[in-house]
C-alpha cells in the first residue's frame, strides 16, 4: 500500500473497518492532552469552594474515563478493544485547566483514538460544570504527544508540534 491510500477506504473508496486479526498483541500506551480555557472567577472557585455543581474536576475525570472505554461507539471505524488503564489528569492554572490522558491496552491496534477521546469528553464535562459561570469556556490544544507498541513503536510530539 503506497503512502496515498487510506487504509479506511477499499479499492472502490468506501469505508471499511480495518482487518487487525493478523497483526500481533502488544502492550501500547497513548497520552493526549488538551487545555480548557476558563475565567478566572472559574479558577478562584476550582481552587477554593467548587463551582456550584459540585466538583468539577472529579466529574471530568469520571467522564473522561467513560469516554476511553466508550471511544468505539463514538467514533465510526474505531476497534473495540481492551482498555487496561486510563489514567486522567486536571491541573488549574491561572487561565485554564490542563488536561492529560494516558490510555493503555494490549491489543492488536493502537488506542490514540480512545486517549484523544478521554480529553474531548473531560473537557466538555468541565464545561457543563462551569457554564453557569463562565459560559465562554472553551475547549483548546487536544493533541495526541505520544504513542507508543506496535509496529511503530515509540512516537512523540517534540515542543514545535512536529514528530520524533
Amino acid at each position: 500500500m503506497s503512502d496515498s491510500q487510506f487504509t479506511h477506504l477499499d479499492s472502490a473508496g468506501a469505508a471499511r473497518m480495518v482487518d487487525v486479526s493478523g497483526k500481533e498483541v502488544t502492550a501500547r500506551t497513548a497520552t493526549a492532552t488538551g487545555r480548557v480555557i476558563v475565567s478566572a472567577e472559574v479558577v478562584a472557585l476550582l481552587r477554593g469552594s467548587g463551582v456550584p455543581k459540585g466538583d468539577a474536576i472529579a466529574v471530568a475525570r469520571i467522564a473522561g474515563i467513560a469516554a476511553a472505554k466508550r471511544t468505539p461507539d463514538l467514533i465510526p471505524l474505531c476497534h473495540p478493544i481492551a482498555i487496561h488503564g486510563v489514567n486522567v489528569d486536571l491541573e488549574v492554572h491561572d487561565d485554564h485547566v490542563a488536561i492529560t490522558a494516558t490510555v493503555r491496552t494490549a491489543d492488536r491496534t493502537g488506542i490514540e483514538m480512545e486517549a484523544l477521546t478521554c480529553v474531548a469528553v473531560a473537557g466538555l464535562a468541565l464545561i457543563d460544570m462551569v457554564k453557569a459561570v463562565d459560559p465562554a469556556a472553551v475547549i483548546t490544544d487536544v493533541l495526541l504527544v505520544e504513542k507508543t507498541g506496535g509496529k511503530t513503536g515509540v512516537w512523540r510530539r517534540d515542543d514545535r508540534g512536529s514528530v520524533s
